[in-house]
């Protein structure tokens, strides 16, 4: 059975405030279809680039999230190099950014999270 998605809007207005109240900051990079579209995220620890992750559905439909793009990422730059080409493929697809100090961990919550 497919179980029902949370609207991308409202998913990311979600995690955005789930940053912010651990001390972090969250940006939209790239608005996307509101309802729909697809989302990737890329996480920081104060600055530094960690981990690039997308919203992606199992076969049953559940959500999860999945590293995605260069894994070994060094500048910002590449980045907003893979954000750019996956926008040209997928214009409905959102991007954010998300700052938090221990990032490595938040990102690893998001994964074990779905």
């Amino acid at each position: 059975m497919i179980e029902p998605r949370l609207a991308s809007g409202v998913l990311i207005s979600s995690l955005i405030r789930r940053v912010e109240a651990r001390g972090g900051h969250g940006m939209v990079l790239f608005k996307g279809d509101a309802i729909a579209g697809g989302i990737v995220v890329a996480v920081l620890d104060r600055g530094r680039p960690l981990r690039l992750l997308e919203r992606t559905h199992d076969l049953d439909g559940r959500a999860k999230w999945q590293p995605v793009g260069p894994q070994a990422i060094e500048k910002e730059q590449e980045i907003s190099e893979y954000l750019a080409r996956r926008r040209r493929v997928d214009p409905d697809m959102w991007a954010i950014e998300l700052d938090i100090a221990d990032g490595e961990r938040f990102a690893d919550e998001m994964i074990a999270s779905g």
